[in-house]
């Protein structure tokens, strides 16, 4: 069985089964070697639901009740009161739920995972955010939901999992001015690049920002880049260098137990 990164935090819950997966101890081959959860990409479907399965259970549940929205890079946060079928997965980037055994799964290439739980007042959440959806509040959105279910914001704890690091993350100005001009302080996650009127920005540092905006209990960051551990986890940014025409899905989920 693949092993999964885990936050200490999330694991300290008996309530709560979580994990971030890479890319190792899946069927698929090719640029998608080997646990591609993405049914999005050009895999073959039947590996990409056997790697889930692989998923699923690690965290205790049915490949079924593993389920995914179809992600936008929007703050849409999807309320989950039973699962669905992958054909008719919601739009969104963000999911919540208060009912045990349905396994919230966030789909990256790059873009920063986000898990969530208030374990007392039985709520979990995930969210895709890459910068759009940050940008937008999905992690606001997120928290605001949970509260919705009965959540509180002083109890819940959320983790940043695996994505692009800022020396791997090269932006142009347009990029940075678009930051600058919803807040002018924004521009300090963003540094120099060795190219000429180009910029480095820093994702993990910018979504802890919008955690730490919500209020929440506590959160804390994983802190591995998906970029530069090309052995461990698939890369967006990664394939783009390489002119590679597909790459595979990383996935995180969160459940509570049944």
């Amino acid at each position: 069985m693949t092993q999964a990164l885990k936050s200490t935090q999330l694991s300290a819950y008996a309530t709560i089964s979580h994990g971030f997966w890479g890319r190792e101890g899946g069927a698929s081959t090719g640029v998608f070697a080997t646990l591609n959860c993405g049914y999005g990409s050009d895999d073959d479907p039947v590996l990409v639901r056997r790697n889930r399965q692989v998923v699923a259970e690690s965290l205790g549940t049915d490949t079924d009740r593993l389920i995914t929205a179809y992600q936008v890079h929007s703050a849409d946060v999807v309320r989950v009161e039973k699962p669905w079928l992958r054909e008719n997965a919601p739009h969104g980037d963000a999911m919540v739920t208060c009912v045990p055994g349905i396994a919230l799964g966030v789909l990256a290439a790059d873009c920063a995972p986000v898990l969530f739980a208030d374990a007392e007042g039985g709520v979990v959440g995930s969210a895709h955010a890459g910068w759009q959806g940050a940008f937008k509040g999905v992690v606001e959105a997120v928290v605001a939901a949970m509260e919705g279910l009965g959540a509180r914001r002083s109890r819940i704890h959320a983790t940043v999992g695996p994505c692009i690091s800022q020396k791997n993350y090269e932006v142009g100005p347009e990029f940075r001015e678009r930051f600058a001009s919803l807040d002018v302080g924004l521009v300090r996650f963003f540094v120099p690049s060795p190219r000429p009127d180009h910029w480095m920005f820093d994702l993990p540092a910018f979504v802890s920002l919008r955690l730490e905006q919500a209020a929440i209990g506590s959160f804390s960051v994983l802190g591995a880049c998906t970029y530069e551990l090309e052995g461990r986890y698939f890369s967006y940014r990664r394939t783009t260098h390489r002119k590679e025409s597909q790459y595979g899905r990383n996935i995180s989920a969160i459940m509570l137990k049944p």
